[in-house]
């Protein structure tokens, strides 16, 4: 006897050959006894690593900036004055304890005296240290000119963290040949480059770096105070701020102007840059000044 599978196989074979069109037959599952197919998954939050550059120590060297393992200097000497409050206050053993306290900005009133240089000079002198690491992040994004004084070319960076906030910033950290030095770039160049920086991005951006980064302190070169608006919105954000003076040539005005532009910062320092060391001519060196408001 002709079984039901058998007689309805012969019934479909009919009509195919009448021209009929019959469907696919579903996909088979798996039988029990047949393992599924492996299922790849996706760890949520894992962070890329940083990529890796070389930093020529000899070369910035010559143009007087701070590097490991050099002989002893002066500059090097002012340096270690200037970072010592500055990682106190980062890591809570200050006076009083100071939010965001391991976010330091490093600006000044105008273009041209020698923000950029101190802030490179601060975060290699504090990578020295034995129990602090440090990220410097180039957030002058119209004048960005950290990796150039590395001597290291561009890439991705702050920007692009804040055109795609899904982006890890592992992904274009740069982690150096000074073992506890990383370098955030100011990143691919974009027409609201300075509009970014004082976007709702920027302020979600340092609040995660803030506290992601508890252990590290963040190294901001940040543009001049009296030149745009967005590094003020970037100072209201930082628990402590550098504020280079070059001697002899910024206005009394110009530096009281920039001042009265970062009155809610608890902490500001001020470094005066160039300052006449001999009486013989004008040397090359670091004033030192303090300031610690009540919160």
């Amino acid at each position: 006897m002709t079984s039901l599978i058998e007689q309805a196989n012969e019934r479909l074979e009919q009509l195919r050959r009448a021209g009929a069109e019959i469907p696919q037959e579903p996909p088979q599952r798996p039988k029990a006894s047949e393992p599924a197919a492996p299922v790849q998954r996706v760890e949520a939050g894992n962070s890329s690593p940083p990529r890796q550059i070389t930093i020529d120590l000899q070369l910035v060297a010559a143009s007087g900036i701070v590097t490991p393992n050099a002989p002893r200097s002066q500059v090097a000497d002012q340096f270690r004055v200037i970072k010592r409050p500055l990682i106190s206050n980062a890591t809570g053993k200050g006076a009083s304890a100071i939010a965001n306290g391991n976010l330091i900005m490093v600006t000044s009133a105008l273009p041209g005296e020698g923000k950029t240089f101190t802030a490179i000079n601060l975060a290699m002198s504090i990578a020295t240290e034995l129990d602090n690491t440090v990220m410097l992040v180039d957030a002058d994004v119209a004048r960005p000119s950290v990796l150039n004084m590395l001597g290291l070319s561009p890439g991705p960076g702050l920007l692009d963290l804040l055109v795609n906030e899904q982006l890890d910033v592992g992904s274009v950290l740069l982690k150096t040949n000074i073992d506890k030095l990383t370098i955030l770039p100011s990143g691919t160049s974009h027409a609201r480059a300075t509009e970014l920086l004082a976007s709702d991005a920027m302020t979600r951006l340092l609040e995660s770096m803030a506290s992601r980064y508890a252990d590290r302190i963040i190294v901001f070169d940040s543009p001049p105070l009296l030149l745009t608006t967005e590094s003020r919105v970037l100072a209201s954000h930082m628990g402590q701020i550098v504020v280079v003076v070059q001697a002899e040539k910024t206005l009394q005005a110009d530096v009281e102007q920039a001042l009265a532009t970062i009155k809610a910062c608890p902490v500001k320092l001020m470094v005066l840059n160039q300052a006449r060391t001999t009486a013989k001519g004008l040397g090359y060196g670091y004033g030192y000044g303090y300031g610690h408001e009540e919160a």
